[in-house]
């Protein structure tokens, strides 16, 4: 009986909740005794021309080994910008040495005996800034009244698509425009960022970081240093968290290493929370505008998606997510006219870059508020016009008119299961209720339906897997991919225990370390278990094949007859008792493959979502009741897991919808630089989420199984916004941007009634 499919409690959890992981800035390796500690002085400026940098009382500090300017780094070019679509005036430099472009940008480095001497250090740098004009909004930036690089002469990084065109939405009898935002949002992962950095006397560097990817690392450091690959080792111990942000090298991760091997020391750096929230990357930060067209009888014949996209100072991979946004513009509905562009712009504030879902959400998001604001226009449910337009279900290749090819989809099913579950119907007569008595609480529920891409990123769709069999019968996995709480040893071992017959306990999975798992794509983009698991299922099957033939050898039996016996340990002649174990195969010669899974294509998993949310119309606050799912991600190797994965991503979605959102002042001051200002949710302000099960296999790859990493955020994101505004929506309100929060709740009904009354006045 296969272990796939089963309940399996993770491996990893009793050291996580008993002694703890150990990471980046808890390692005790004997080349870190005596580090250096690295501090970084940073810009209290959003934008500012740099006047002088006096460093000569910190110099003098306590503890104070060297303090490094951008004058010290000479000898390295600016960071590329990574994309040849970006604007190539647009560089960002190691440390600021003309203007400052964000607050938190680094502009020395302190480098001290001890941790605390770098932070009273640093206070000592004096820096004299002369203030410049900051840009935050993005219409701001896309105005170029302040230009932020004026080398480039415009603040605009890149584009993409034409303008819509003039007549696109000729012949419709309804066309309904609405402009919404999806806010900036912080990535927040419990552990914040870390490196450190050693040289050998071999010449080469090993570089411990909190990362989602080390082969991805050791290439942008080696390649931004200018030395050879083979120099650089990357190792990354347990990762808490990532959802995106550590995705590639940080700036931050090379200059540990330049810094160790300038002092001729090791260094080491962790940043503080208050770093972590201004200088690491943002997420989201789009300024849409959505316009759809049909028929009064609920059909949709046409929507257009523009995009503004916030870049932050220095662009990175925020400035091009856009096209994943464009990519799923249409989402699962039959449309037969779709069109979208988008424009990224630099601004005064942290660079951009992937977070959960990384601009599918975004995608999500637009065409599901387009379709409430489509429903409301006409009189409809919008549930109901959500179904009339919904894709038929397929189970061959279905091109969406953006550019994609999703594999399989029954969106129709997902939302039948949904409605069934949740029994819509009778929280729609709840809700008539509660109108009819002019309740001060009103109910709002919200659905969406949802498709997201996976397993498209980083580096095609091949993934290595290497697979060994030791002479004491116990078994190694190694993976390019990178686990930051997804469960891989217990993912990866039930793969290799499944085909190979060895017992998950004997089997070690080992991941991060560059010189011992040269090439990988890392986790992100729901990419692990389809394509990295794909490789260990396909590595461990060529391995058993290759015992077969050898114990056929020492068995003298033809290879057609040998079968794995778990409880022997090994591999039988079938039928008998005649046998040989793995331990004995592998203490003959070594008992190993390396192999690399290519999928086809990237996969599409779907579903629906419901929220119920109950509004208080006196104060404007919202709190979440229910939420009900239905995502379909597949084959499931273990529901355990995949519940876990649905539950982390429902309550990033539910975040974003109610609670959490990165905010500058007008003059790029950050407002929300603590958690004391940030207000991420806790299990006190999320209910119990209702998961129902649904799984449409995909022929990608051969286990099945499509991501499931981001599909919770993809669809309660737009579920709970539209729950929230729909609680509200028969007293005048359309629209509530998120965060929808009690201020913008409240708001958006005083202006309803305002609206109102001057109506009534003029009747």
């Amino acid at each position: 009986m296969s272990i796939l499919g089963t309940r399996v409690v993770r491996t990893e959890d009793p050291k996580f909740l008993t002694t703890g992981g150990t990471y980046t800035d808890d390692l005790v390796e004997p080349a870190l005794v005596g580090a250096l500690h690295l501090t970084l002085v940073r810009s209290p400026a959003a934008h500012g021309r740099i006047v002088s940098v006096d460093v000569s009382d910190a110099l003098a500090a306590p503890g104070v080994v060297a303090v490094v300017t951008a004058a010290d780094l000479t000898e390295l070019a600016p960071i590329p910008s990574g994309l040849p679509m970006f604007n190539p005036e647009m560089l960002r430099p190691w440390l600021a040495s003309e203007v400052v472009r964000f607050v938190g940008e680094p502009i020395a480095a302190v480098l001290t005996e001890q941790r605390y001497q770098g932070e009273d250090a640093a206070e000592l740098v004096a820096v004299d800034i002369e203030s410049l004009p900051a840009v935050i909004s993005l219409s701001d930036a896309a105005s170029d009244t302040t230009v932020l690089f004026p080398a480039a002469g415009t603040n605009t990084v890149c584009t993409f698509g034409e303008p819509t065109p003039a007549d696109f939405f000729d012949g419709c009898e309804v066309v309904v425009t609405q402009d919404t935002v999806n806010q900036r949002v912080a990535p927040v992962p419990l552990e914040t960022r870390a490196a450190s950095a050693v040289w050998g006397e071999d010449g080469r560097v090993t570089l411990w970081c909190s990362n989602q990817g080390a082969q991805q690392v050791k290439a942008q450091v080696s390649g931004w240093l200018g030395i050879d690959p083979e120099t650089v080792h990357v190792k990354t111990p347990d990762v808490g968290g990532g959802f995106g942000a550590k995705i590639g090298a940080d700036p931050e991760f090379a200059l540990v290493a330049w810094l160790a091997r300038h002092t001729g020391r090791a260094v080491r750096w962790a940043e503080s929370r208050s770093e972590n929230l201004t200088g690491l990357v943002h997420g989201r930060g789009q300024d849409q505008k959505v316009t759809i067209g049909g028929s009064r009888d609920g059909k949709v014949t046409a929507y257009a998606l523009e995009i503004l996209q916030d870049a932050g100072a220095y662009p990175r991979s925020g400035a091009v997510l856009p096209t994943l946004t464009m990519l799923m513009a249409p989402g699962v509905y039959a449309i037969d006219a779709v069109h979208a562009s988008a424009r990224s712009v630099v601004t005064n504030a942290t660079s951009t870059a992937a977070y959960r879902g990384a601009g599918r959400p975004e995608a999500t998001a637009a065409i599901e508020r387009a379709m409430d604001v489509f429903a409301a226009e006409i009189g409809m449910d919008a549930t109901e016009v959500r179904r009339i337009n919904l894709l038929a279900p397929f189970d061959a290749p279905h091109a969406n008119g953006t550019g994609a090819t999703y594999d399989s989809g029954n969106y129709v099913g997902a939302l039948d299961t949904l409605l069934a579950g949740a029994d819509y119907a009778a929280l729609r007569s709840e809700q008539a209720a509660r109108r009819d008595r002019e309740d001060v609480r009103q109910l709002g529920i919200g659905v969406s339906v949802y498709v997201e891409i996976t397993g498209a990123a980083p580096s095609g769709t091949g993934e290595e897997a290497q697979v060994e069999v030791h002479a004491d019968g116990t078994a190694t996995v190694l993976t390019g991919t990178s686990p930051h709480g997804q469960g891989h040893g217990t993912a990866w071992a039930m793969l290799a225990s499944d085909r190979l017959g060895i017992p998950m306990d004997k089997i070690t999975v080992i991941h991060g370390d560059t010189d011992l798992v040269p090439s990988g794509g890392g986790t992100m983009a729901s990419r692990s278990l389809q394509q990295g698991g794909a490789a260990v299922h396909q590595a461990a099957g060529e391995l058993v094949e290759l015992a077969r033939k050898r114990a056929a050898e020492v068995l003298e039996a033809n290879p057609d007859d040998i079968v794995v016996d778990a409880a022997f340990g090994g591999l039988k002649v079938a039928g008998t008792d005649v046998g040989v174990t793995y331990a004995d195969l592998a203490a003959e010669d070594a008992l190993l493959v390396r192999t690399t899974f290519t999928a086809n294509a990237p996969t599409f998993p779907f579903g629906a979502h419901l929220a119920v949310v109950e509004v208080d119309t006196g104060t404007g606050k919202a709190v979440l009741q229910r939420v009900v799912t239905v995502d379909d991600a597949g084959r499931v190797l273990n529901p355990l897991l995949a519940e876990g994965q649905r539950h982390g991503g429902i309550a990033q979605g539910a975040a974003q919808a109610l609670f959490e959102e990165v905010l500058y002042d007008a003059d790029g001051n950050p407002l929300t630089s603590t958690l004391a200002d940030y207000p991420i949710p806790s299990a006190a302000e999320l209910p119990s989420f209702e998961l129902l099960d649904m799984a449409t296999e995909t022929p990608m790859n051969p286990l099945g199984a499509k991501g499931i990493g981001e599909s919770g955020t993809v669809g309660s994101t737009p579920a709970i916004q539209s729950a929230v505004i729909d609680a509200v929506s028969h007293l005048g309100v359309r629209h509530i941007d998120m965060p929808t929060t009690p201020e913008k709740v409240w708001l958006a009904l005083q202006a309803a009634a305002g609206t109102a009354a001057r109506e009534g006045a003029h009747a």
